[in-house]
């Protein structure tokens, strides 16, 4: 994924030639931009960068009535088409949305750079001096859905690592993402960047983001952001390199031994503190020896969340009796990413069976285990795969931001580059320098 001297090159004298994509095609014309920028900003210092994302969070500030405007218009087109809420509040950017990615702006420019971080070194036998030292991937594509927030966070991050940012976002969030473009372009500008160092990829239709996907040799790497079916596409059709962000079917496990009243809690924060991300929880999994207990505390509390409950026969007959409706869950159910005040619900016999629907089912983004018995906590922590394995704490502290490392970029669910959360370093890859004094070969 890195830039080599010959691909630079292409893109000021002899344009990349893009097999399947017009030679004049826009998309192809910003990329070739991106790939200038890249070239430029990848050897600022931090202090020139930083002062630039500075910039762009005092001016989303400055401009948030523009911004909002814009958004009004998407959200409008939302409703009027019938979209779900729980995509419909994805879409939203209100005053208070729009301070806080501001301020996750300014939390990204207090993060320590990796550009230029040596990652390990050695003076070899022969004395020559060997460094691994991080650099930017060149120019990423973001490809996402209704999410206007991405828009300002995947540039942040880019810009902070040194790498240029074609943004893909979806057509119903179109004005939102071309306000914010605007913001931040003229802000990176005043602060000595390349404007092009964020560009919004033109068009509204799939063929852009096809062409966006075709454009190897010009773009480094793309990062798809949203659900199953995009994620699913780019994997497949694109000729870049993919860092695949995962859907998030995560599921919350109450052991035999789990604190009941904890257990309640933690599962309707990780269920309805925000039901419409992908950290939410999808499924809940409890232990048959304390089902008879926990059920009807949880139908409760999950009814007065507003949370209705697929459940397998144990959680209706509980259901029945407390007089709570639960839906009968299906396999469909049990693969769902609802991102939505819906959960699937089983009674399991134990740990191993728990872990055995996980490793059926999930889709590796995050699950929870509630028990205050360590050997089951240490035998669920060594069997499941996941990219995050939570103890006795909600699904949603799986988040850049939760962890630490500023405004995130996505959740990696694939195991090359990058897994998890993926901050500053995962947006850099490495280069080898290697210092001698006349050193040659024999």
């Amino acid at each position: 994924m890195s830039r080599t001297a010959p691909e630079a090159a292409a893109s000021t004298e002899n344009p990349t030639p893009v097999a399947g994509v017009p030679e004049d095609s826009p998309v192809l014309a910003v990329a070739r931009r991106a790939r200038e920028a890249a070239a430029e900003l990848a050897p600022l210092p931090r202090t020139v960068r930083d002062g630039a994302l500075l910039a762009v969070a005092d001016a989303l500030e400055a401009r948030t009535a523009e911004i909002t405007e814009a958004n009004a218009r998407d959200v409008a087109r939302a409703r009027e088409a019938g979209t779900a809420e729980g995509i419909i509040d994805r879409l939203t950017l209100t005053p208070e949305r729009i301070a806080a990615i501001a301020s996750d702006v300014r939390d990204v420019v207090a993060l320590p750079d990796p550009v230029g971080e040596v990652v390990r070194g050695s003076t070899l036998p022969n004395g020559l001096e060997l460094r691994q030292v991080r650099v930017p991937l060149g120019v990423v594509g973001i490809i996402y859905e209704a999410r206007p927030n991405v828009t300002v966070d995947a540039a942040a991050l880019c810009l902070k690592s040194g790498n240029a940012v074609l943004l893909r976002g979806s057509s119903s969030a179109y004005a939102s993402n071309t306000a914010l473009v605007e913001v931040l372009r003229d802000a990176v500008a005043d602060a000595g960047l390349p404007a092009d160092a964020v560009q919004l990829v033109p068009g509204e239709g799939r063929e852009s983001a096809r062409e966006l996907m075709r454009a190897r040799g010009l773009v480094d790497v793309l990062i798809p952001r949203g659900g199953a079916s995009l994620i699913n596409t780019v994997v497949r059709e694109s000729v870049v390199p993919v860092i695949e962000t995962g859907v998030g079917n995560c599921h919350v496990y109450v052991d035999e031994a789990a604190d009941l009243a904890m257990a309640v809690e933690l599962l309707v924060n990780s269920k309805a503190q925000r039901p419409s991300v992908c950290n939410a929880a999808e499924t809940v999994l409890v232990h048959a020896g304390v089902a008879d207990r926990f059920l009807p505390l949880a139908l409760a509390a999950l009814r007065d969340a507003g949370v209705t409950v697929h459940g397998d026969e144990t959680w209706a007959k509980a259901g029945a009796s407390a007089g709570v409706e639960v839906v009968p869950v299906t396999d469909e159910d049990w693969g769902t990413e609802y991102l939505s005040l819906d959960i699937a619900a089983g009674v399991v016999p134990d740990l191993d069976a728990a872990v055995a629907h996980i490793r059926r089912w999930s889709s590796g983004h995050t699950e929870s285990i509630i028990s205050r018995d360590t050997a089951a906590v240490r035998r669920f922590v060594s069997r499941v795969d996941s990219t995050a394995v939570i103890v006795n704490a909600s699904t949603r502290f799986t988040d850049g931001g939760q962890f630490g490392f500023g405004a995130e970029i996505g959740i990696s669910t694939q195991k090359l580059h990058a897994r998890g959360p993926m901050g500053l370093p995962e947006l850099t890859s490495t280069k080898y320098v290697v210092t001698g004094e006349g050193h040659v070969r024999g």
